[in-house]
């Protein structure tokens, strides 16, 4: 049973999948402080001091002079700021996820080639199935 279960578990979807989910809920949050502390501020400062976080289009007639203002007014809104965060954070955790993946399938043993179906007729050289007898082609007993 547990060679079974090992098996099973060391399948390549079956493990893509448990690595796609521990790496998504285990790094979430931290790329997201990555992404919102680390790499948003220098890009934001470069494109002249600004913070993505805080970019909105509002779809009111009121003004407001920041996200949180516009929430608090419970005012409509569309926050492509934190849309681009999240586009970020989702880039690098796919990354990541493919590097680990690239780790994993190194380590797995590697599947052996396929035996061979077919050998070349010594008379005639032209490909006959291994079991044969003779072969097709020239007639020649193998």
């Amino acid at each position: 049973m547990l060679k079974e279960f090992k098996e099973f578990a060391m399948r390549g979807n079956v493990l893509d999948l448990a690595v796609g989910v521990i790496i998504g809920a285990a790094f979430g949050k931290v790329v997201s402080s990555l992404v919102d502390d680390v790499i948003m501020p220098p890009i934001g400062r470069l494109l002249g001091h600004m913070d993505f976080s805080q970019l909105f289009i509002n779809l009111t007639d009121q003004t407001y002079t920041s996200l949180a203002e516009a929430k608090k007014a419970g005012a409509a809104t569309l926050n492509y700021g934190n849309f681009i965060n999240t586009i970020i954070n989702f880039l690098i955790v796919a990354f990541a996820v493919f590097l680990l993946v690239r780790s994993v399938n190194r380590w797995m043993p590697k599947p052996p080639p396929p035996a061979a179906s077919t050998k070349d007729c010594p008379q005639c050289a032209m490909p006959i199935p291994v079991a044969a007898k003779k072969c097709g082609h020239c007639t020649s007993a193998v």
